[in-house]
């Protein structure tokens, strides 16, 4: 039976992937793994249910994903985004002509998330 998905998205720069994903989009860092000191790190990272890895082994994945997170509110998000001030990303929102509201967002590896709130009418 299958359970659900845990997407790899590749990073390259520890301390820049824990200030996008941790500080600015506020998932908290569940877990880290390397093989030794000076091996490439892999770690995953949560906010409410959804969970996503982040890898710096070359072979996991490729740069320039794209990602669609589902959410209840996303005029909300895009406040508490709006108020952390990050210095590399200023998304909006949009309204699509297939009935819903998106905020994309990409990370410094250029890797994209989508924030998608169905509208219903």
């Amino acid at each position: 039976m299958l359970k659900g998905i845990v997407p790899i998205l590749r990073m390259f720069d520890e301390n820049k992937a824990k200030e996008f994903y941790l500080d600015y989009l506020d998932f908290q860092l569940d877990w880290e793994h390397r093989f030794e000191p000076d091996m490439p790190l892999y770690m995953q990272i949560s906010r409410d249910t959804i969970i996503i890895h982040l890898s710096e082994h070359h072979g996991d994945c490729t740069p320039g994903a794209a990602l669609r997170v589902e959410t209840d509110d996303v005029q909300a998000l895009h406040q508490q985004l709006h108020l952390s001030k990050y210095t590399y990303a200023r998304p909006g929102v949009e309204e699509t002509p297939w009935h819903s509201r998106e905020m994309t967002v990409t990370d410094p590896f250029g890797n994209r998330i989508i924030f998608a709130q169905t509208i219903t009418e």
